[in-house]
């Protein structure tokens, strides 16, 4: 789980996707690197998942490294979240996973006890960015 998923799971496989084509890294060369936290999550679970990750709509940003963050909820047809955060380089990815992520896992509830899982699986699927674009102009 990635931010506001206090208690839950981490995810269960990383699937490495191999990149292809040209290369567009950045201004020194390296590569940004994508993670995508797939999340199931069931009807009655969604506004617990989506009030997690609003109370620590900040946990992420300050982690060396970081890039961008997105919730994605789903709209039709399915019950699975997508968690998006790039990384300038897989180390610092790594780096808030052993760090920061993994202390706020470790957290309990009011009460003492850990919070349920609002997930009921989750699979990292990881990236490599070879190309990317913005609006012209900006």
């Amino acid at each position: 789980m990635f931010p506001g998923e206090e208690g839950g799971v981490f995810p269960r496989e990383e699937a490495e996707v191999p990149s292809g084509g040209a290369a567009v890294g950045g201004q020194d060369g390296t590569m940004s690197v994508v993670k995508i936290n797939v999340l199931t999550v069931p009807p009655e679970q969604r506004e617990t998942l989506e009030k997690r990750f609003a109370s620590r709509a900040h946990a992420v940003e300050n982690s060396d490294g970081f890039e961008w963050f997105e919730l994605l909820r789903p709209v039709e047809g399915t019950d699975t979240y997508l968690v998006y955060t790039r990384w300038r380089d897989e180390e610092s990815f790594r780096a808030w996973m052993e760090g920061p992520m993994k202390a706020a896992h470790h957290g309990t509830a009011e009460g003492g006890e850990r919070p349920r899982p609002a997930a009921t699986d989750a699979t990292l699927w990881s990236f490599e960015v070879v190309q990317q674009a913005g609006p012209k102009g900006a």
